[in-house]
């Protein structure tokens, strides 16, 4: 198997980790939102952690402070593009859809968006060479795939939408990971001077999208001792992961 297929395969691998998270729902129903709290408070730690010890520790040994601090600067400048893009479609979808229905599409375009930098993630962590650094982002992508999942599948539920549909619809939400995981491996494997500023970038846009939509939704009044929880077990969880990996 050819390196290449290896990325596009760990990539569609952390896709289909989203799907898990949504069977629950399929059985919890609309009980599943009590949920929420504890399972983003889980991703956003894992998100952050991943960030810091997979992205920027290895981006700073492999380049200057300067060059790591324009790619995090680029990332979350991406995120503030997608969250534009997705206010204009707010806006368009608000004519056609019910509340509900408007609710799940914007969730799905949301993570969809989302899904891209995490890819970026995997395939600048593989061209690396890092020894452990790979298997690193590619646990931490999955194991946050599947709260956003649960995310996904809980306002589907609530508008009606069948099992099989909820799974579907989760782990189309990341489809981009694949896609993304190969460009930045093929252009990381072909400029290794690209490396620092891929870690900056995919770390910016996840550190970004954990402060302005992650934390936030977690740590809403009501939830947010579930959300401390979650997020103690999620960062712990990836620190333990690293630390058996050798990572950083």
């Amino acid at each position: 198997m050819t390196a290449v297929a290896e990325v596009a395969l760990a990539g569609l691998g952390t896709a289909l980790a989203t799907g898990l998270g949504a069977l629950p729902v399929g059985r919890a129903g609309a009980r599943a939102e009590a949920w929420r709290p504890a399972l983003l408070g889980a991703a956003a730690a894992a998100m952050a952690v991943v960030s810091v010890l997979g992205l920027i520790a290895p981006a700073l040994d492999a380049g200057s402070p300067a060059t790591v601090a324009a790619g995090v600067a680029g990332g979350a400048l991406f995120l503030a593009a997608a969250r534009r893009g997705l206010r204009l479609h707010e806006r368009s979808a608000g004519l056609l859809l019910t509340a509900g229905g408007r609710r799940a599409a914007l969730v799905m375009l949301v993570l969809f968006v989302h899904s891209l930098p995490e890819g970026f993630a995997i395939g600048s962590a593989w061209a690396s060479g890092t020894a452990g650094l790979g298997v690193f982002v590619l646990v931490a992508i999955a194991v946050q795939n599947i709260p956003e999942g649960t995310v996904t599948a809980i306002p589907l539920a609530i508008a009606g939408v069948g099992r099989a549909g909820q799974v579907a619809a989760a782990v189309a939400t990341s489809l981009p990971q694949p896609v993304g995981a190969v460009l930045a491996y093929l252009l990381v494997e072909k400029i290794r001077t690209l490396l620092p500023i891929s870690f900056g970038f995919a770390a910016g846009a996840m550190l970004a999208l954990v402060a302005v939509d992650v934390a936030p939704d977690a740590w809403r009044p009501g939830g947010r001792q579930r959300a401390a929880a979650g997020a103690l077990a999620g960062g712990a969880t990836m620190v333990a992961v690293g630390v058996l990996l050798q990572v950083p």
